[in-house]
């Protein structure tokens, strides 16, 4: 490590520059997954654009290994990396709400629930995935499946333009009529062609929100996941309606739905008292809430430092064979802090030209996450808690639609990654080549 340039690239910049033995190293370092225990040589945490293209030319000059650091939930770790250089953007918060075009501004750093808080006192909400501390970012540009999708579209279909720091140190604007062929890739591409420090975004009028959870025992998943398969491939727009496994305070595992109507209040409440009725549920907390307080009701089962294994695997139909895998995996399951949770795409999503972004999914289909998660000092039972979540993909495996979800897909799921661009794939890669040909940028993965 050439000490010189560190403090020469200190003295440049406005944001902090922090090196191992410092005192706020390891804050800066902390990952979602605890697993991951990379430490970079440098973590610089930039306030300006500048501090940005003064990190990324200091790495290309010094030769290290380099990453960007948002929200930190990739469960990989791919936001850490051994030796190099991080670039952490937790200062980078700015927010600008434009209520009259009905757009915000956001940087790099932001998360979903502060652009919501942004945007509510206007009236306006925006498209985030299902959890406000996630980073907004990455969960963008690698898709973006969340409660309002069906109504407006994944999260990245409501990117209207990006500023970008490349892998040579210059910034562009990347949007429809500018660098269109980069624009193209970052959606659906992730953070792989540059830093994207800021993005504007389509921002949407607040309508009547009916959600919370409906929990059944277990004894009855099979009757209700069937009756979900059945219900969801003609679920109107204004439904999203998740479904899966988590276990009760008492260690037992329980079938959850977590609906969320966004519309209509009168019919809001009709599809509620029928998912009521799918079986004999112990729990319904259902009421009219907030998006702001819906993105907060799972933040207690996003706590950083447990270690967590993901694997992913979309499917066209939750057909018996799928469904009688998940009962048995669950009677298998190696931690009471595992869950599998299963989102549906549909409506405004599916009707977006599948050619029109890199995302390489656009037909109906469920989207599965099959998450691990146990305590770190249970160390001794990790490759039990990773098989469990490798097992339950492998069995739906047949079923499922070649590739899956990039923004889980960890980056040794080879086979699934070369298939989850579909047509996009050769597009995306000749992008990548042209505006990162030494793949300084890994995002999430994109076959070489």
């Amino acid at each position: 490590m050439n000490y010189t340039a560190i403090q020469e690239l200190q003295s440049s910049l406005k944001g902090q520059l922090l090196l191992p033995e410092n005192e706020n190293y390891e804050q800066a370092r902390q990952l979602w997954n605890g697993a991951v225990k990379h430490k970079p040589a440098v973590i610089i945490l930039p306030e300006t654009v500048e501090d940005v293209q003064a990190a990324i030319n200091f790495a290309t000059a010094q030769q290290l290994p380099f990453s960007v650091r948002g929200g930190g939930h990739d469960w990989a770790g791919r936001s850490l990396n051994e030796g190099g250089v991080v670039i952490n953007l937790q200062k980078l918060k700015n927010i600008y709400i434009d209520p009259a075009e009905k757009v915000a501004i956001v940087q790099g750093g932001i998360t979903g629930a502060e652009l919501i808080a942004a945007a509510e006192p206007h009236g306006l909400v925006a498209v985030t995935g299902s959890i406000g501390v996630v980073g907004f970012t990455g969960l963008t540009l690698g898709g973006g499946y969340g409660p309002l999708s069906p109504s407006f579209g994944l999260a990245v279909d409501n990117v209207l333009s990006a500023e970008i720091v490349l892998a040579d140190g210059s910034v562009i604007t990347a949007s429809e009529t500018e660098h269109a062929d980069l624009f193209w890739a970052i959606r659906g591409g992730g953070g792989n062609f540059g830093v994207v420090v800021s993005m504007t975004v389509r921002l949407h009028t607040v309508r009547p929100l009916l959600t919370g959870l409906i929990m059944f025992p277990w004894s009855e998943a099979e009757t209700v996941f069937k009756a979900y398969a059945r219900i969801m491939p003609t679920a109107p727009d204004e439904l999203a309606l998740f479904a899966g496994m988590m276990h009760t305070p008492d260690g037992n595992p329980a079938m959850f739905l977590n609906p969320v109507w966004y519309g209509d209040e009168a019919k809001g409440e009709e599809q509620m008292s029928a998912l009521k009725q799918l079986g004999n549920p112990f729990m319904v907390q259902v009421a009219p809430m907030k998006y702001s307080d819906l993105l907060g009701m799972f933040d207690a089962h996003v706590v950083n430092g447990l270690h967590y294994t993901a694997q992913t695997r979309s499917l066209a139909e939750l057909d018996d064979d799928a469904i009688a895998a998940i009962i048995k995996s669950v009677a298998e399951v190696t931690s009471p802090l595992s869950l599998i949770n299963i989102h549906h795409f549909h409506g405004a999503p599916s009707r977006v030209p599948l050619n029109s972004t890199a995302f390489g999914l656009r037909k109906s289909h469920f989207m599965m996450e099959f998450i691990s998660a146990y305590a770190p000092e249970d160390v001794a039972n990790d490759a039990a808690h990773r098989q469990w979540a490798h097992n339950l993909s492998a069995s739906v495996s047949k079923q499922a639609i070649p590739g899956g979800y990039p923004n889980i897909l960890g980056p040794d799921e080879h086979e699934q990654i070369a298939q989850s661009y579909g047509t996009n794939l050769t597009k995306l890669q000749q992008i990548k080549h042209q505006y990162d040909p030494t793949n300084l940028f890994k995002g999430i993965s994109i076959p070489r």
